[in-house]
């Protein structure tokens, strides 16, 4: 009786979820969904919504505007209230507006300047000593002097791992103070003690932002000061530094004079960097930041930096079109560790210091090289000095097409190459380029032969 009804269950479950499978397979399979034609605006649905015709818009100007002033707190008191509708447009009227914090920016808003006329900008660095151990689980620090820090100001802690001599980098915020001795927006999470030489400086990124999205940026300048500020590594700062970000438009944007990066974002998706002047930073005009995937990069101006295009750690699926990139100093585009299957198209890079578009070598893996990566149609003009090259193919990087490339040099030929490739390098395509004016056209180390 038991082992009969036991088995009648068992055939009647089967029998249900068959024909539930049946029903679900059959309502799906050789199916779509039904395109969103009259979107409404449903809670909690972000990815269909009505396009509206006005959305909150609020002027910051130094008079006549919604919000008066001209420094960090007035920009960020209007993102934060735009914010808080759900979105809309921060427009910054014309004027000079001089940082002692980073403006950090929230989802769904965009932030409009007026071109040449808004310049956003900071303060002089500072450097002091702390004055006082603080450990991991600490939330204040001790300066030995304090006269050139206020309550508000934004900072970065430096110093060494006593144990391992790695560098300690922590990005804070003072919030209170008696005397030499600030509280911190945070724990320290790392031990700041003396003798790793810990310090205080006033540097960080004018525009930054942590795991938001759906930001646009434009029209505006960006002005590092850098004849006044210390170096910011552009894994931290930068005139605009993003970190975990997705869906970001910065469109129409001069970045310029940051002793750092002009845009740098890292572990960033989507992010489209289009009509933007970076210029004259002392490291690189634009970073796509380690993980980042799909970036858009076009019709940009990257002039005189150290670098002008670095693609960083394992950046993927992206395309670099349509841009000038001119006079910077050591290299005009540099790609290396894990960065694959981005396309660099219709680009022209003139007076490279040293080397047009470097692929760079990195040993420390099985397989970190910048592979299945395509450079078509670009110009490539005048790269280095008297060794200088135009293309430099290095490491075990293969899978590489060159393609339909204009690359010349203009002055004399000396020792220079248009095309070097590395005596490890796998598979390199070279097809339908147009050389002229080199020493060697091309420089092929797997098989010694010129």
């Amino acid at each position: 009786m038991n082992r009969l009804l036991s088995t009648r269950r068992r055939f009647l479950g089967c029998v249900g979820m068959s024909a539930f499978s049946a029903g679900v397979v059959g309502s799906v399979v050789g199916s779509e969904r039904p395109t969103v034609t009259n979107p409404r605006a449903t809670d909690g649905d972000e990815r269909f919504e009505p396009k509206w015709d006005e959305r909150l818009t609020i002027t910051v100007g130094h008079k006549d505007a919604d919000l008066v002033g001209r420094d960090d707190r007035v920009l960020q008191a209007a993102v934060d209230y735009v914010a808080r509708f759900g979105g809309g447009t921060v427009h910054v009227l014309p004027g000079t507006y001089t940082l002692r914090s980073a403006v950090v920016l929230p989802s769904k808003i965009r932030l409009q300047g007026s071109g040449t006329e808004s310049i956003i900008t900071k303060i002089p660095s500072e450097r002091v000593d702390l004055a006082d151990d603080s450990d991991w689980y600490d939330q204040e620090i001790t300066l030995r002097d304090a006269k050139d820090f206020r309550v508000g100001d934004s900072i970065v802690l430096q110093s060494k791992n006593p144990n391992s001599g790695a560098q300690t980098v922590i990005k804070r915020t003072l919030v209170a103070r008696s005397g030499k001795r600030f509280k911190l927006n945070d724990g320290l999470r790392e031990n700041l003690w003396l003798t790793g030489k810990p310090s205080c400086s006033s540097l960080f990124p004018l525009l930054t932002s942590e795991y938001t999205s759906d930001v646009i940026i434009e029209n505006i300048t960006l002005d590092g000061n850098g004849e006044n500020n210390e170096n910011f590594n552009g894994n931290y700062g930068g005139c605009i530094f993003l970190q975990d970000c997705n869906r970001y438009t910065m469109r129409g944007v001069t970045t310029r004079n940051y002793d750092g990066d002009g845009i740098s974002f890292q572990i960033c998706h989507d992010v489209v960097v289009e009509n933007c002047h970076s210029h004259d930073n002392s490291n690189l005009g634009v970073h796509p930041g380690s993980g980042s995937q799909r970036p858009l990069i076009r019709n940009n101006k990257l002039e005189r930096n150290n670098l002008g295009l670095f693609w960083c750690w394992g950046v993927k699926y992206g395309l670099a079109e349509n841009n000038f990139i001119d006079g910077n100093k050591s290299y005009g585009i540099s790609i290396g560790h894990c960065d694959t299957d981005n396309v660099m198209r219709n680009n022209e890079i003139r007076n490279s210091g040293k080397i047009g578009i470097l692929f760079r070598d990195d040993s420390r893996g099985q397989d970190f090289w910048a592979n299945r990566n395509i450079v078509e149609g670009n110009k490539i003009f005048d790269s280095g000095g008297e060794d200088g090259v135009a293309i430099d193919i290095t490491g075990k990087t293969k899978d590489v097409r060159i393609v339909n490339n204009e690359i010349r040099e203009t002055r004399k030929p000396m020792q220079r190459t248009a095309v070097r490739i590395g005596k490890d390098a796998g598979k390199v395509e070279l097809t339908d380029n147009r050389i002229e004016g080199f020493a060697s056209n091309v420089v092929d180390a797997r098989t010694s032969s010129s």
